[in-house]
């Protein structure tokens, strides 16, 4: 997390400030913005990766006070601009386009503005599959499912208990209830109160209609901005039979015992 205050150098409001941020997610919040910063995300990776890494970028909720611009060799693009309210929209650009310029934009009183944003490193591959436009809800194919099984965030065997629908948001909130946690990244899913229960949400896009259902269902997927997206997510016996085939034939990619 990066703090710059605006109050620090009111008196150059033309001042340029410069942040590094070494890690490969986080947030910035400019408190009373006056000026601009320039943001250098400068992983702690090889510099020969940084071709396939993509950038993405996603407002806090309140955020105001500046335009937030990608920058390279002096060109300015507006990704995001003072005032847009897109209800958690994710802006994504690839590492090798350029860095971020925020500019504060006029105020009359800027102790009254912050503006901030959450920031995430990822590889491409990831980041296409986050954010795919084409076919977002088609159903997963059986390698894709077992490849899923392998690379994913979270693998959780669980029920649908119920799903609430955010229109504004346009997604939708699955409230899951965990039968076998096979994996997880963050603590998503954790034990609820004195039944012992473990509980989580996943969320995925209004338009793919998920909703509560009898049976058991593979959910995977990925964490992204600290919450879970949903990836594949077949019937748990439909799993157990492509799972069984592959084993059969020595093709499953990782081992999970899905009993």
């Amino acid at each position: 997390l990066s703090s710059p205050s605006g109050l620090t150098h009111e008196s150059h409001k033309k001042d340029v400030e410069q942040v590094y941020l070494r890690c490969s997610e986080g947030s910035i919040e400019w408190m009373y913005p006056t000026g601009a910063l320039i943001v250098n995300l400068r992983p702690n990776t090889s510099p020969a990766s940084y071709k396939h890494l993509t950038v993405c970028i996603k407002p806090f909720k309140d955020s105001a006070g500046a335009n937030i611009y990608l920058e390279k060799t002096g060109e300015l693009k507006l990704l995001v601009r003072d005032g847009d309210r897109s209800p958690r929209k994710v802006y994504c650009f690839g590492y090798d386009q350029g860095g971020l310029f925020v500019e504060a934009t006029p105020q009359q009183d800027i102790s009254r503005k912050i503006t901030g944003f959450q920031y995430e490193l990822m590889s491409k591959g990831i980041a296409s599959d986050l954010h795919t436009v084409s076919a977002p809800c088609r159903p997963c194919s059986d390698t894709e499912v077992l490849l899923a099984v392998c690379t994913s965030d979270f693998v959780i065997r669980g029920s649908i208990q119920d799903v609430t629908n955010e229109a504004e948001e346009q997604e939708s909130i699955i409230h899951v209830g965990v039968n076998k946690l096979y994996r997880q990244k963050s603590k998503v899913f954790q034990l609820t109160g004195e039944s012992g229960n473990w509980r989580g949400q996943i969320k995925t896009l209004l338009e793919c209609g998920v909703r509560p259902g009898d049976g058991d269902f593979l959910f995977t997927g990925r964490m992204h901005f600290g919450e879970a997206r949903l990836g594949c997510a077949p019937r748990f016996k439909d799993f157990q039979r492509m799972y069984k085939e592959a084993k059969d034939k020595g093709l499953n990619p990782c081992e999970i015992g899905p009993d």
